[in-house]
């Protein structure tokens, strides 16, 4: 075992994690005989099966076991891994296999309708006296019903002989003694009628019910799969911006390439109006490129050599050419996607019921169906043997335990791929459903709610000098400067159009300030204790200063030829979504706390600017920590926002460990949400986008488990002794398949999720 730097856990050294795409997986009880199967395995130290992506994420030790283990613990359940082979394609690979599933279904839905509904009216040929008389024929009924149930339902009885196999069973169990007792019942009443009229029930035929039950769950299917191939649309949008080609440079020629073909250090052109491929450094030429998708800024963003230039973005104007740094996986788009995927993967803890239920489920259905059975045959009215079958066959259909599969995957994979549309990466399930339950927001200072830069904020000048000649001066002084607030002072200048002046005689004074000749004016920039050492009195003009520095500021006074001119205060500003994203926090109920290295007073001025109450200042970086477990142990639930190397310990610590995208890849390993957009607007969002996830997971769990607990009681016959009503088995395989559908519907509303503004 060795020690997680970041969170300071024991980690299995030598650990790996794979994904493994399953074929056959249609209900809870089969997640639940897939996880049962891979954690029997000696080695594998977790297992979580999706049903939503149809995919088992399992962590191992590769020392004990090998990849081929597992796929063949997956088979001996009964279910099928796809083979995608180790290539970059291997989503494209699963996406087609499931697209060939769909059409396939699509298929047999048809044909089971064609034949289904002849059947249908023929069977029903009382209700509907406009049925042609040769429809009625049980002879006719039995042979249009043989294809229905042997070739389009052959699926669920080969499920159910598999799982006979292994002394277990599943969905695919219930659907096939289902249907298999009305088929086989009706095929008896049609061969040997007298054999019933002999024991004075009438050889009544229900063909219809053994058909129209596969036909409508095969349609419940058709429906689950369209509507969960929307759940991953973001994954699709996201790679959907990866350019095909790139045109790179090879021994001087141009030439057009495969986007994989690229390698770390290929010159690579691009021109306007064109995604830029992968992730590099600008060489030569200049542009403006389209960074919405990464930063949401909406202007357009000036490239010069040296610039950093991320794939998938978008060259707006001019052609330039960029040196390959990140390629395939390593690209910030890759990541993105792969951080989508592995939440889309994930499980939230609030699904662990649903599981539990499902490994108990089919086998208590089996034995309540049989009970029901039992009751009605021996003590039910008559006809009983046929209101014993058709309520033993009501109850085996109606309790498929589909909806408890999909009630909580299928918000977590909208959920998670909505917020990645708008800058919002949630690393799992856990960490959407823990997002919901916070109290307290932590926030860093600088570069969280700040902009992490100096920037000039007030200029003020003495006597007849203005405010245009002082940052002249101060900005020529500060031009040969390579400090900070010299970088600060000639922005300032750029932002105002002004030329700085000529320096000459340039000397910094250590600690103290600088001293240089501008425009044969002699002009000292420094601290208060530098003016006092050259006995330059700012007398009552040190009150404005003064001012500035109570607020939090750095204050540089300055003097020309020897006399006070002004000052100028620099501070690191506040991040324009700052204030909102705090006051938006306050309104929905959370705590907002300051936590920062830096000194009490520009903790308090920032604090005051942000309209935060508790600060938190002169913190140490190992002493954030102790801050967050102090909170924690308050009973609180804390989320800590941050984006420096200094935040990574503390963001761990958290609850939930929020990363400005913008800041250090240490934290953004750290924390369990990312905003790649730096907007702190996505705190909101992230916590809104949780608290929304969780109603529909909650909505979903409550109607699949009311659906079951409900259905099963009045299939059984629990209504018929007080208002002689009895739920007809294809009534109950509508229900079945509406209810899986109706979660899946459910849980694509949070494709309308709006980050509020």
């Amino acid at each position: 075992m060795v020690k997680d730097p970041v969170r300071g856990t024991d980690v299995d050294e030598g650990k790996e994690r794979i994904d493994l795409p399953i074929v056959g997986m249609h209900c809870a009880s089969c997640v639940a005989r897939v996880e049962k199967a891979l954690l029997a395995k000696d080695g594998v130290l977790k297992a979580s099966v999706n049903l939503a992506t149809g995919k088992a994420r399992v962590e191992y030790l590769p020392s004990r076991l090998t990849a081929t283990d597992l796929k063949a613990a997956v088979e001996s359940a009964g279910y099928k891994v796809l083979d995608t082979g180790d290539t970059a394609e291997a989503e494209d690979v699963e996406r087609r296999v499931r697209e060939s599933e769909y059409k396939a279904l699509t298929r047999k839905l048809i044909a089971g309708a064609v034949l289904t509904v002849p059947i249908f009216f023929g069977n029903m040929h009382h209700v509907f006296p406009w049925t042609p008389s040769f429809l009625a024929n049980a002879f006719l009924l039995w042979i249009l019903t043989t294809p229905v149930e042997f070739l389009i339902g052959w699926q669920f009885h080969r499920g159910a002989w598999k799982s006979l196999r292994r002394r277990t069973a599943d969905m695919n169990t219930l659907i096939s003694v289902g249907t298999l007792a009305a088929y086989l019942y009706s095929a008896a009443a049609t061969l040997a009628p007298s054999f019933f009229l002999g024991a004075g029930v009438a050889p009544d035929v229900y063909f219809d019910t053994s058909a129209v039950i596969i036909v409508l769950i095969l349609f419940g299917r058709w429906l689950e799969a369209r509507a969960k191939g929307r759940t991953s649309e973001a994954i699709r949008k996201l790679a959907g911006l990866q350019p095909k080609t790139a045109r790179v440079i090879r021994a001087g020629v141009e030439q057009d390439i495969p986007v994989a073909d690229v390698v770390v250090g290929d010159w690579v052109v691009v021109r306007p109006g064109e995604r830029i491929p992968v992730d590099g450094v600008v060489r030569e030429g200049t542009s403006a490129v389209d960074e919405s998708m990464i930063s949401g800024e909406s202007l357009p963003v000036e490239k010069k050599p040296g610039n950093h230039v991320t794939g998938a973005t978008i060259n707006k104007a001019g052609s330039f050419k960029f040196e390959a740094v990140k390629i395939g996986k390593d690209t910030v788009l890759a990541q993105i996607i792969r951080l989508v995927q592995e939440a889309q993967g994930s499980k939230a803890p609030i699904q662990r019921l649903a599981d539990v239920i499902a490994s108990y489920f089919v086998p208590v259905v089996i034995s309540i169906a049989v009970a029901t059975f039992a009751v009605w045959y021996f003590f039910g009215p008559a006809p009983s043997l046929t209101r014993a079958l058709l309520n033993f066959v009501a109850v085996m259909i109606i309790a498929c335990p589909c909806a408890l599969g999909l009630a909580t995957p299928t918000a977590v994979m909208v959920g998670t791929g909505r917020g990645a549309e708008h800058g919002i990466l949630i690393k799992g399930g856990e960490s959407l459903e823990t997002a919901h339950k916070l109290t307290t927001i932590v926030f860093d200072k600088t570069g969280t709610l700040t902009k992490g830069e100096p920037a000039v904020t007030d200029l003020f000048a003495i006597g007849e000098h203005s405010e245009e000649n002082l940052l002249r001066w101060v900005a020529g002084a500060e031009r040969r400067s390579e400090h900070p607030l010299g970088a600060a002072i000639m922005a300032k200048a750029r932002e105002r159009g002004i030329e700085p002046g000529d320096a000459e005689g340039f000397l910094a004074l250590e600690g103290r300030g600088i001293e240089a000749r501008v425009g044969g004016r002699y002009i000292l920039i420094g601290n208060a204790g530098l003016m006092a050492e050259r006995r330059i009195d700012f007398g009552d003009c040190a009150a404005k200063p003064a001012e500035l520095e109570a607020d939090g500021k750095t204050v540089m006074l300055v003097a020309v030829d020897g006399s006070p001119a002004g000052c100028i205060a620099v501070a690191d500003t506040l991040k324009e979504s700052a204030a909102p994203a705090v006051a938006k926090l306050k309104a929905m109920g959370l705590e907002v706390v300051l936590l920062t290295g830096d000194n009490r007073r520009t903790a308090k001025a920032v604090a005051l600017q942000a309209g935060i109450e508790e600060v938190l200042a002169e913190v140490l970086p190992q002493d954030k920590v102790a801050e967050v477990k102090r909170l924690q142990a308050a009973g609180k639930k804390v989320a800590m926002v941050g984006d420096g190397i200094n935040d990574a310990p503390a963001l761990a610590q958290a609850d939930i460990g929020i990363a400005i995208g913008t800041g250090t890849d240490v934290a953004l390993e750290a924390s369990d949400i990312t905003l790649i957009r730096g907007d702190l607007g996505g705190v909101v969002s992230a916590i809104e986008l949780s608290r929304r996830t969780i109603r529909i997971i909650r909505q979903n769990l409550f109607w699949a488990f009311i659906y079951n607990t409900a259905g099963i009681p009045i299939a059984a016959g629990l209504l018929y002794p007080f208002f002689g009503i009895l739920l007809n088995p294809m009534i109950a395989s509508a229900a079945m398949a509406a209810s899986s559908v109706s979660v899946v519907s459910n849980s694509l509303r949070l494709r309308r999720f709006r980050p509020r503004t």
